[in-house]
């Protein structure tokens, strides 16, 4: 028996080994000592500390800075009284730049009284389309007489005439209408107004004054360019100052007739004059569209009963309130009153424009260019459901709560509609209805114009195109009455807009504006009662010259100053960023100007800070905010302290941010002028040229001094009429006894370089918070390896007015002492090559009665390749070395085939691979599974940021040219239409060149085959994405773990380098982990479902509204309601719809 049991056991560990051989082996892992990989971080580490803090005098600065501690005050700011200075300060700017319109508006009405209208008047001006132009005999042009042209500095050197305004028209006004000549004339007056403003406030820029009959004067003069098209499509009485300016808030609810008599040209009229009228509301209007044939929809089902505010969104993008070279091609290129001949190469041009530009269209404007005619016309329920809309709005008190009005568009009313208004309507007619026919017909004309003349509204018919401007624009006229009747000169500001003529000419610092405008009226007692607007005066505020008010050495390493309007959106905000680049180009974004604050403050997930800001209180808010900096590819975790109130006289608010800490202390140090001045003499010094240490921009003779010029001429009495912040100088002068030291120590090191071993340290720099920089160089500036670094071509690494140097903000979250290690990522790399350089700095902190503040911070910047050499010099054992003690492969190499050794950052960036072309990588790019394990175990942690202003593409769809081969009939079909229609086209452009200059035909064609331009590229549109950012946790030194990789196991081990924020990776090089995914940082767009979506657009959020509103008057001439248009049928008509059709 025993026997037995003995054979019995045998045989299961028989069958147990051969088990064991069938199943598949597993490598064993090389095993890593982790004494060893500490023992090279350590070396590692040293050796570097030492270089750098040799080369960078971090210790000398120290100790400077604790030396003249005892004479040091550390000041705590007080926010609330800051944001309250700050706002007073830009209230008495905004002050004069109202002052100044006002003195405008008061000279033009005043002209326009003792001004007689003639209607036979010949009067010569400046056009500023024709200014120096000559004819083939050198002779100047009509109305284009010498007008000279100097660069001014102030208008960011553009050739301007600063004794002289000059007239621009756009194309379909006559420049020599009796109208034109009568209001150019009397606004003469305004020329010496413009000049005596400029003269009493030097820091006005841009005066103008733009007429209801569409001429525009601006000031001072400029030369107008026409588009790429040769064309003026720039109207004055199309932007939104003219518009804000001219009528108060409106709810809209545009009718537009669907039926079947409204096909071809018709439904093309219809459409452009919706889009037209979209184009005159603003960011306080609301609005909606309704389509009707045999029954009623709204185009949006998901605005289905409501209103929804006009804002940026909901309009084409604006190229700025006198844009030369706007975007897109307007319907206005057309002159007044063309035979509607023209409209057939617009129509074709428009469809084009339409389908290629639908990614920049708003979302009403895509809608409407997807509406079709089909059906029979009933208006009465569409009418129905426009009153109820705008009752229900108007007793919740939402909406504009002021003007309201339906915009009917139809090519006829044969319905018994006069129950529904005397329902909804009648007899308080609290309602305007403006009726736009639509045709030539004229059978049904005296109803529209009835449903206008009863309603207070306005009646015009339009049939064609080229007189959709005009027409639309009658409306405004009559909205603008009782304010006129009233005399009630509103003054309005405008949200941000961009200058394209600056943009154009690359001058960043003038970006975006805001305008302060008035209306202009009649006074003529014999007029007063059909309340006749004149125009609109108005004068462009930079909004960068606003927030220099706003001192940055006030607000911190870390603050900043903001502004926002009445409806939320931003004004200012370092985080605005309203361009983007497509290929090469940077272009503005459609909806730059209606980002919201909750979208760049976007930790403030409950609004409380937007709606104490829009309500005007003054107040403070702490947050927990994550901050992106380096492009998004790092954060910043700081509590920051929101300080806000609003500034009186206007519909803005200002915020001011300090970060908690460090950021909420200012420095003052005491030291003589005679002492300072000295050492700001020094040829390594500098300031921060956008900061305002003293005014430069107001004399002439200032303009071209640096900043550092200014102040020694200031502190040397050369010039006492220079005005400066003196807390600000006395600052840089005790920054600048406390570092002279470094100029000194710098050049000892400099000459005394050991090229051997120290070869590849190229730049010491150092900065203060008072924006005051030193530097110096350990090789010719030719042999730089980053020659942008500390230049205006690099503005990360420079103090700027929106933020101070990168390598500043990143040192001082940094614990003081220790260095903060950068490379340049790999997609920023200069000239798309691997990264070279690796910028290197430490902040250098004073403590002053349990108080620290950061003084300074201070650093190197190395050649990556010194870098690499030291660390694999590091990373080996010598073959002699006692393995006796250490558990696992010795001795131990980097360079041993079986291991990976990397240098990354607290971020996860590569410094340093074996292999070159990971440098400045991701590590989870390359090695997802020791990235995955180590957020894992905690070393690192996930961080998912928001992106509310990306960008986003859209595939590209080409049409298949497949469809047609698939059938020989279907091709021949085709080529025919094609044959028929522009046989037609080519009639029609040919009978309408008897009435059409020569040039105006050769402008027309260019635009028509410019638009048959295919963009063969993707195409972006705004929208919301999420992206990841990593960030290594500081409190965990060291890890190690083994990774299951199916038949292997990886080993790794993660050692932290003393006094920095790198980490030095080795793992396991053998082991193909490849079955874990790479961990990537690819931002992804935040995707909503139907009714989420529908939800976000529906959703009413929180706006103060403007505080006048001028809806009616009881002296109004309400008779004054339209009329019809001249009439007369030509070939044109009867063939344009068959075109349309063909085409």
């Amino acid at each position: 028996m025993v026997g037995a049991c003995r054979m019995g056991r045998g045989a299961v560990l028989t069958l147990l080994l051969c088990l064991f051989c069938l199943l598949p082996s597993t490598r064993p892992q090389t095993k890593i000592p982790l004494e060893t990989v500490k023992s090279w971080a350590d070396a590692f580490g040293g050796e570097l500390y030492s270089i750098v803090t040799k080369y960078s005098g971090s210790l000398l600065l120290q100790k400077k800075y604790k030396d003249v501690e005892p004479t040091l005050k550390i000041k705590e700011v007080d926010g609330l009284e800051l944001v309250k200075k700050f706002s007073e300060q830009m209230e008495s700017m905004l002050r004069r730049k109202v002052e100044a319109v006002e003195r405008l508006v008061e000279a033009a009405e005043d002209a326009d009284l003792n001004h007689e209208y003639n209607s036979s008047l010949e009067f010569d001006y400046y056009n500023s389309l024709l200014i120096n132009e000559k004819d083939e005999n050198d002779n100047y042009v009509e109305l284009g007489d010498e007008f000279i042209l100097e660069p001014n500095e102030h208008f960011n050197n553009l050739l301007v005439n600063t004794t002289y305004s000059d007239i621009q028209l756009p194309t379909n006004v006559y420049n020599k209408d009796p109208d034109i000549l009568n209001g150019v004339y009397m606004s003469e007056a305004l020329n010496p107004i413009f000049v005596d403003n400029f003269e009493r406030d030097p820091t006005l820029t841009w005066q103008y004054f733009g007429s209801s009959t569409g001429f525009f004067r601006l000031y001072p003069g400029i030369k107008w360019l026409p588009d790429e098209n040769g064309v003026i499509s720039f109207d004055c009485r199309n932007r939104g100052w003219y518009i804000q300016a001219a009528t108060s808030p409106k709810d809209i609810v545009i009718i537009v007739d669907v039926s079947g008599s409204m096909k071809g040209l018709r439904m093309t009229i219809a459409k452009h004059t919706i889009v037209t009228i979209l184009d005159t509301l603003g960011e306080n209007d609301f609005v909606n569209i309704i389509a009707y044939n045999d029954y009623v929809h709204f185009i949006e089902p998901c605005f289905k009963g409501i209103l929804v505010q006009a804002d940026r969104d909901n309009r084409e993008p604006s190229s700025g309130p006198w844009s030369m070279t706007p975007e897109v091609t307007s319907p206005a290129v057309f002159p007044k009153g063309t035979p509607n001949l023209l409209d057939t190469v617009f129509l074709v041009e428009y469809a084009v424009f339409c389908n290629q530009t639908k990614a920049t269209y708003n979302h009403f404007k895509q809608l409407v260019d997807e509406l079709q005619a089909k059906g029979v016309g009933t208006v009465n329920k569409a009418l129905t459901e426009s009153f109820k809309i705008l009752r229900e709005f108007r007793d919740a008190g939402q909406g504009g709560l002021c003007n309201q009005a339906i915009m009917l568009i139809t090519d006829g009313a044969v319905e018994d509609y006069e129950a529904v208004f005397e329902k909804y309507n009648w007899p308080d007619r609290k309602v305007r209805v403006f009726t736009y026919l639509i045709g030539r017909e004229v059978t049904f004309a005296p109803n529209v114009k009835w449903i206008a003349c009863n309603n207070k509204g306005y009646y015009t018919q339009i049939s064609t195109l080229a007189d959709v401007q005009e027409n639309v624009m009658e409306y405004l006229h009559v909205l603008s009455r009782p304010m006129v009747i009233n005399h009630d000169h509103d003054i309005i500001w405008t949200e941000a807009y961009m200058d394209s003529a600056l943009f154009a000419s690359q001058a960043q610092s003038l970006l975006l504006m805001t305008t302060v405008a008035m209306p202009v009226f009649s006074k003529k007692n014999e007029t007063r009662s059909h309340g006749i607007l004149l125009g609109v005066v108005g004068s462009d505020v930079p909004l960068r010259e606003l927030l220099k008010l706003a001192p940055r050495y006030k607000l911190g390493v870390h603050g900043y100053a903001f502004l926002n309007t009445n409806n939320g959106y931003i004004l200012s905000h370092p985080d605005l960023r309203p361009l983007y680049k497509e290929g090469k180009k940077l272009k503005p974004k459609p909806n730059y100007n209606s980002v919201d604050l909750s979208e760049v403050e976007w930790e403030d997930q409950d609004e409380i800070l937007r709606t104490a800001m829009i309500n005007g209180e003054t107040g403070y808010l702490s947050m927990d905010v994550k901050v992106p900096v380096d492009k998004g590819k790092r954060v910043l975790f700081l509590t920051n302290d929101y300080f806000f109130t609003d500034i009186s006289g206007t519909p803005f608010s200002l915020g001011v941010v300090l970060s908690r800490g460090h950021g909420e202390y200012i420095l003052l140090g005491n030291t003589s002028v005679e002492e300072g001045l000295h050492d700001l003499l020094q040829p390594d010094l500098s300031l921060a040229n956008e900061w305002i240490y003293c005014i430069t921009d107001i004399d002439p003779d200032h303009r071209k001094l640096s900043q550092l010029q200014a102040v020694i001429r200031f502190l040397t009495g050369e010039e006492p009429d220079l005005e400066c912040d003196e807390e600000l100088v006395q600052e840089v002068l005790f920054d600048a006894v406390v570092t002279a030291p470094m100029e000194a120590y710098w050049t000892t090191l400099a000459l005394n370089m050991s090229l051997e071993t120290e070869a590849g340290v190229e730049m010491a720099f150092l900065g203060t918070r008072a924006g005051l920089m030193r530097s110096a160089l350990y090789v010719g500036s030719e042999k730089l390896s980053n020659r942008k670094f500390l230049t205006r071509k690099d503005k990360e690494s420079i103090f700027t007015m929106d933020h101070f140097p990168l390598w500043y903000r990143r040192a001082a979250e940094h614990p003081p002492g220790s260095f903060i290690y950068s490379i340049v990522s790999e997609d920023d790399a200069e000239g798309g090559g691997l990264p070279k350089v690796v910028t290197v700095s430490t902040a250098v902190a004073v403590s002053v009665d349990g108080k620290m503040g950061i003084a300074a911070a201070v650093g190197v910047q190395i050649k990556l390749e010194l870098l690499q050499r030291k660390f694999w010099a590091a990373m080996q054992q010598p073959n002699d070395t006692d393995c006796s003690a250490l558990d696992g492969a010795c001795p131990l190499s980097c360079q041993d085939e079986v291991l990976n050794c990397f240098l990354i950052d607290n971020n996860g960036f590569i410094l340093i691979s074996k292999r070159p072309a990971e440098t400045g990588k991701f590590l989870g790019a390359v090695d997802g599974s020791v990235m995955t394990q180590l957020l894992n175990m905690g070393m690192f942690k996930k961080v998912t940021m928001y992106d509310y202003q990306a960008m986003c593409k859209i595939p590209y769809h080409h049409h298949s040219g497949a469809r047609p081969l698939l059938s020989p009939i279907y091709a021949f079909l085709a080529a025919v239409k094609w044959l028929i229609s522009d046989f037609l086209i080519f009639l029609l452009e040919f009978n309408m060149s008897s009435f059409w200059h020569a040039d105006n035909l050769a402008d027309a064609k260019a635009v028509f085959h410019h638009s048959h331009k295919h963009k063969k590229h993707d195409t972006l549109q705004p929208c919301d994405t999420e992206y990841p950012v990593f960030v290594y946790e500081p409190a965990i030194k060291e890890t190690n773990g083994l990774i299951e990789c199916g038949d292997c196991q990886k080993m790794f081990v993660a050692q932290q380098i003393a006094s920095s924020n790198l980490l030095l990776l080795v793992t396991d090089a053998a082991c193909d982990c490849s079955i874990f995914p790479p961990v990537l940082l690819d931002a992804k767009e935040v995707k909503y479902n139907a009714s989420v979506k529908c939800d976000r657009m529906r959703s009413q959020k929180l706006r103060r509204r403007p505080d006048t509103c001028h809806a009616f008057h009881p002296e109004e001439n309400a008779q004054d309601c339209g009329g019809a248009a001249e009439l007369c049928a030509s070939l044109t008509l009867l063939l344009l719809p068959l075109a349309l059709l063909l085409r």
